[in-house]
């Protein structure tokens, strides 16, 4: 799994690019974590190469959001790809979480 930063104005776009699992949800919280973080107005996470996540991966997405919304840092998912997705949906985090299918999208959500 590997998490690349792309930052911009007020927003900051992480591409995730692999399997968050277990062993690499630790790379995605340690982003997550970062204090400049809570700079940004939205945190965009570009899916397309995400081909997996397990609950570990999901459950660092779940740690983070109140701090987010605390902060009034709205994070968006987008490029999700369908089986990816359909665990969110599965979990009913798609109604607790902002997911949406583009990131001309996500930048507007």
């Amino acid at each position: 799994m590997k998490v690349t930063a792309q930052p911009a104005d007020t927003t900051l776009t992480l591409l995730l690019d692999g399997e968050l699992d277990a062993s690499s949800a630790v790379v995605l919280d340690t982003e997550l974590n970062k204090p400049e973080l809570l700079h940004y107005k939205r945190v965009l996470i570009d899916c397309q190469k995400l081909s997996y996540i397990s609950s570990a991966g999901l459950g660092v997405f779940i740690s983070h959001l109140q701090r987010l919304q605390d902060a009034k840092v709205k994070m968006v998912f987008f490029n999700m790809q369908e089986k990816v997705f359909n665990v969110f949906e599965i979990l009913g985090l798609d109604s607790l979480m902002t997911i949406v299918t583009t990131e001309q999208e996500a930048q507007t959500a």
